[in-house]
């Protein structure tokens, strides 16, 4: 079980979770001398606003937390968990006004998460006791595999390169019993990947196709693809300084994958799994892919380069291309693709696209109850318009600054022609800024929502 989570711990702190309109009872339930604290400080359970309550010998005996009252537009599930990066090392045991206590303590584990390769600092030791009813090994897996995605895009290009990325995946391989194979530099070529190779060939760092499968074949088949741009300059067409600042985190895509594929292995769903990760460094030299050049694809359709800084949907594409090839039951995607998402929707809601209205319902329903948001775009038929090429099948980029994320989108969906549930998330990796469970830096977008699919459409036992 997590180091942060505890079975049982009869001495533990309780923490009070309460609104401004439950704040009177409560206080009236307090000790006398613990009420007359929390006034004289000012304590009136405004969301966010925390108070640790003394005895009598100067030891912490209770801590209150304001949160938005019941039936607001919005109370954050995770709320309880921006107690465990400021709580004093001990025991603590949530109580109160709590909607979900599996995502309140979830929250506290994804809160005291910390980025400590190149800085070490005071553990975090707000140890939890698992609340009543959840899962504590669960709750583990959720906590780790997200702290492993999050380790993931965090690490700068220099520690992280396509090697790298693969080494990340045979290791996940080897813990899970899984067979990990990969596809490196111009093998990429011989075995038809010339998208794979075509965007990471001015590297130094060679390209690579990861592919990681697990479980028994007889089981339904689910094939998770990540995007892993180990970092991103644009290419020939050079992104400004300030724009490429952040890409050491655009193989978040493939992070995400990895979260995913990890959750589903440790909790030995029953399905036949399949990882696949394109791995590549977007880099400048003589060898560099150009705007204008015609690329072939795996699968066959000829696609004109309008901008060699949409290198993401090239080497998904290829990777789609092999994963439709087996038709698995489901197909998803996941890649930092276009700032136009962000545009649209900012850094916390990443927008999903699919054809298939019943996956669309439960992905937007799975991603609210598991405190996982996304809000579904539409694949707009006759946006495949702005995708056409006069010299080539098609052109990976529209030829205008409209409707961004939609179109890389479309372009993707050529790919996938036999796989009904298909759908593809683009999201951001990254909180610009900390919220409760959700630290500054590197973020898994759209893992746990996925593992609540899977689990629900394969139950295990």
């Amino acid at each position: 079980m997590h180091s942060l989570l505890l079975a049982s711990a009869p001495a533990a702190i309780p923490v009070h979770i309460v609104s401004k309109s439950g704040w009177p009872a409560l206080a009236e339930r307090l000790a006398p001398e613990a009420g007359r604290f929390a006034k004289a400080q000012g304590f009136a359970a405004r969301p966010g606003q925390h108070l640790v309550l003394p005895d009598a010998a100067g030891a912490i005996s209770a801590v209150l937390l304001g949160v938005e009252p019941a039936g607001s537009r919005w109370r954050d599930p995770f709320a309880p968990g921006r107690l465990a990066a400021v709580l004093p090392a001990g025991d603590y045991t949530l109580t109160g006004e709590i909607d979900d206590a599996g995502l309140a303590a979830l929250g506290w584990l994804l809160q005291a998460y910390r980025f400590e390769r190149y800085r070490k600092r005071p553990a975090a030791l707000a140890r939890l006791v698992v609340p009543e009813g959840v899962a504590g090994e669960e709750l583990s897996i959720l906590a780790e595999s997200v702290a492993l995605a999050r380790d993931l895009v965090n690490t700068p290009a220099n520690d992280l390169g396509p090697s790298e990325i693969e080494a990340a995946i045979r290791q996940l391989g080897q813990d899970c019993g899984a067979t990990v194979v990969s596809i490196v530099g111009d093998d990429l070529i011989a075995r038809n990947f010339p998208m794979i190779h075509a965007v990471g060939r001015a590297s130094s760092r060679a390209p690579r196709l990861v592919d990681l499968v697990w479980g028994d074949p007889a089981h339904p088949k689910v094939t998770l693809v990540g995007k892993g741009v180990a970092f991103d300059t644009g290419g020939l067409n050079l992104k400004p300084d300030a724009s490429m600042l952040l890409m050491k985190k655009d193989m978040g895509g493939a992070a995400a994958a990895i979260a995913a594929a990890r959750m589903i292995m440790r909790a030995k769903l029953p399905v036949r799994l399949r990882l696949l990760v394109p791995a590549v460094e977007n880099a400048v030299s003589g060898s560099a892919f150009r705007p204008g050049d015609v690329l072939a694809s795996r699968k066959g359709i000829s696609v004109e380069i309008g901008n060699t800084d949409a290198e993401g949907r090239l080497i998904l594409a290829d990777a789609l291309a092999l994963a439709d090839e087996e038709v698995p039951e489901l197909l998803i995607d996941y890649a930092t693709l276009t700032g136009a998402a962000r545009v649209a929707l900012g850094p916390q809601l990443p927008p999903f696209y699919t054809h298939d209205e019943g996956l669309a319902s439960e992905i937007a329903r799975l991603g609210r109850a598991v405190n996982d948001p996304v809000w579904r775009l539409p694949l707009w038929p006759p946006y495949d318009d702005m995708l056409e090429s006069k010299v080539a099948d098609v052109n990976h980029v529209s030829g205008g600054s409209f409707a961004g994320s939609v179109t890389a989108a479309l372009f993707l969906n050529r790919f996938v022609e036999k796989t009904q549930s298909y759908a593809h998330f683009d999201i951001y990796a990254w909180n610009p800024s900390a919220r409760p469970g959700r630290p500054e830096g590197g973020e898994c977008q759209a893992a746990r929502l996925t593992y609540a699919l899977v689990k629900q459409l394969y139950p295990a036992g």
